[in-house]
């Protein structure tokens, strides 16, 4: 069996430390790392391999809570190591390559800035490491727009092959997300279903009610749009529309899922004002505490960065054809939240004369707890049924039942199922370039409608849900936001 290799570029950034290393120990625990695997961390800061050592052990007791084991942090210990130095510095990657020397297959996680990238692919050429064998995981953000996204896609490809390069959106690796594929396509109840005929809309939300906090700098640079409507918000989009893939193979997949992004009705300018709403939070109320507005965080300053986001979409194919698609991302929410809700139509004709019927919905939440479940009518239990049958909606539990928590003592990070993916070569839950490189294609189209009608972000207090505009860009379909 081929020895192999993890390198962590980033290794005491704050993502590895919070989620990539908690996640190698999870896997490490559950047995499912490969025993002859090296994970060499890299980064600027001068520790040495103790010092580094230490530090990821006092992240690890602090994030697995109860779930540390030391037994485990044993086995792991055993498997990490640490170099440090510059990323586009080539003696970095001769250190690299004495740490990992007897690997011959090599999983490269680029957790810095997506400027370094190209520079990282390069270094890692010229030190023999981007081989056939060896494959590379990017980070979101993957540039700001269709050119910057293609230049960064074009110096990956320089040194790796497109099979070779794993696009990350931690999303894609939820179970409830998992679980969305399967409703779908392991059941004959929801695909003749799952179209213009039966569903009225469908809404997506990502709520958080933190601010930009410590990241005000990055986050100016971007904005909602661009940072979670281009990659989240969109893939899970891709998910709830696509077609059935012929298989469950990565390219068959993926293909479902570009064709989903190349049937989106682009917004022109002139449509911009009616389709979208930004908006900017202010001083106001967020968990019982009074919270400063967007441009008085630390680090801010005047700004027309928006931080709400909402968008009615529409997919023109022949399923989906005139079915607006709601989608809605914001910061200092009154609630966190991720869900996607698909509204069904009201029954043609109903039986039951002057009683109220609710359509069914189905409600997907992936945060902060993860469960699906399907409203139906049902006959509420009473014998006094003079003025007819009385029917209340009940939500029909589709999750993991309580009873078999036993089996799931812990819920999962998003990052073991993909890095475990990663290792072992499967793509299908990586986003490919044409779909990275499509998205930004119809994100740029709603930045130059706003640019030329200087549509600016409209105030909203924290703890709302955006400002009003948003409300009315539901209600103009009889609808209204699922809260």
């Amino acid at each position: 069996m081929t020895n192999k290799a993890i390198v962590l570029f980033g290794a005491t950034g704050d993502l590895a430390q919070r989620m990539l290393y908690p996640s190698l120990f999870h896997l490490e625990s559950d047995g499912l790392l490969p025993e002859a695997l090296t994970i060499v961390g890299t980064a600027r800061a001068p520790l040495t391999p103790s010092e580094f050592t230490a530090k990821t052990r006092n992240h690890l007791i602090e994030r697995t809570g109860d779930h540390f084991c030391e037994a485990v942090w044993v086995r792991l210990e055993k498997k990490l190591r640490y170099v440090s130095g510059s990323a586009d510095a080539p003696n970095t990657y001769k250190k690299i390559s004495t740490q990992v020397d007897g690997a011959g297959e090599f999983v490269f996680y680029l957790s810095t800035s997506p400027s370094l990238y190209g520079v990282i692919a390069k270094n890692l050429a010229t030190a023999g490491l981007a081989h056939s064998a060896s494959r590379v995981i990017v980070e979101k953000p993957l540039g700001r727009d269709y050119e910057s996204c293609k230049e960064i896609n074009d110096s990956l490809a320089a040194i790796f092959s497109e099979d070779r390069i794993f696009r990350i959106d931690h999303y894609l690796g939820k179970e409830t997300v998992q679980n969305l594929l399967a409703l779908r396509f392991a059941n004959t109840l929801f695909e003749p279903l799952w179209s213009k005929i039966s569903v009225e809309h469908v809404q997506i939300t990502i709520a958080e009610t933190v601010g930009v906090e410590e990241r005000w700098s990055y986050y100016n640079d971007y904005g909602a749009l661009r940072d979670m409507v281009q990659n989240h918000l969109l893939q899970l989009l891709c998910l709830v529309a696509m077609e059935p893939p012929a298989s469950d193979a990565p390219d068959a997949v993926r293909d479902e899922k570009v064709k989903v992004l190349r049937s989106l009705r682009s917004i022109p300018a002139s449509d911009v004002s009616q389709h979208t709403v930004r908006g900017q939070y202010i001083k106001g109320v967020a968990d019982g505490e009074t919270v400063p507005g967007y441009g008085e965080e630390p680090g801010g300053g005047d700004s027309d960065t928006e931080t709400f986001v909402a968008i009615s979409a529409y997919i023109d194919n022949w399923r989906w054809a005139g079915v607006p698609f709601y989608l809605r991302t914001g910061k200092r929410m009154p609630s966190r939240e991720t869900q996607i809700a698909v509204q069904f139509r009201n029954v043609p004709h109903s039986i039951f004369q002057d009683k109220e019927l609710q359509a069914n919905r189905l409600i997907i939440k992936l945060q902060p707890d993860e469960k699906i479940s399907l409203t139906l009518m049902n006959k509420a239990p009473s014998l006094l049924d003079a003025g007819g049958m009385q029917l209340s909606p009940v939500a029909l539990n589709l999750s993991v039942d309580e009873a078999d928590q036993e089996q799931f003592p812990r819920r999962r990070i998003a990052y073991e199922r993909l890095l475990l993916e990663a290792i072992n070569n499967n793509p299908t839950l990586f986003v490919r370039r044409d779909e990275a490189e499509t998205a930004w294609t119809w994100i740029d189209g709603i930045v130059d409608g706003w640019q030329r009608q200087s549509q600016a972000p409209s105030k909203y207090p924290a703890g709302v849900w955006g400002p009003s505009g948003a409300h009315a860009l539901t209600e103009r379909n009889g609808h209204s936001w699922i809260e």
